[in-house]
C-alpha cells in the first residue's frame, strides 16, 4: 500500500530541488547581464545605462529572496511570513524605482506603491514581533 504522506513529501521535495536548480540558473543568468550591460554605460547615454543597470540589480535582488524563501522551504517545511513579505516589500521597491527612473508612472501609482510598502512594513514588523517563536 502507498503511503501518501510520504509520496506526496518526495514530490514537493523534488519540485522544491528543480525550482532552486532553476532560481539559481536565473541568479547566473542575471549577474551575467548585469556585466554585460556595464559596457552600455560608456556607449550608451549615461542615464539609460544606468536605469538599466539599476533595474536589472533590483530584478536579482528579487530572485536571491526567491531563492532565500524556497530555501527555507526545503529545510523548515513551512513558509515564513517575513520571507514573503520580504519578497514582496522588494518588488513594490523595484517597481517604484524603476517608476521615479522612467518617468514612467504618475503620481497616483507612487502614491498606492509607497502605501502598500508602508502596510507591508507594518505587516513585516508584527510578523517578527508576534511570531511563534517569540512566544
Amino acid at each position: 500500500m502507498i503511503d501518501h504522506s510520504k509520496f506526496f513529501k518526495k514530490i514537493t521535495d523534488s519540485i522544491i530541488t528543480i525550482v532552486l536548480y532553476v532560481l539559481l540558473l536565473v541568479l547566473i543568468a542575471g549577474m551575467l547581464r548585469i556585466l554585460l550591460d556595464i559596457p552600455t554605460i560608456a556607449i550608451d547615454s549615461l542615464e539609460g545605462g544606468f536605469n538599466r543597470i539599476v533595474t536589472n540589480v533590483l530584478t536579482l535582488f528579487i530572485v536571491i529572496e526567491f531563492f532565500k524563501t524556497f530555501a527555507d522551504y526545503s529545510k523548515l517545511e513551512r513558509i515564513k511570513l517575513t520571507d514573503i513579505t520580504d519578497v514582496t516589500i522588494l518588488i513594490a521597491m523595484r517597481e517604484v524605482t524603476v517608476g521615479l527612473y522612467s518617468k514612467s508612472y504618475g503620481y497616483e501609482t507612487i502614491f498606492a506603491l509607497s502605501a502598500l510598502l508602508l502596510v507591508l512594513g507594518v505587516i513585516r514588523v508584527m510578523a517578527i514581533r508576534y511570531s511563534p517563536e517569540n512566544a
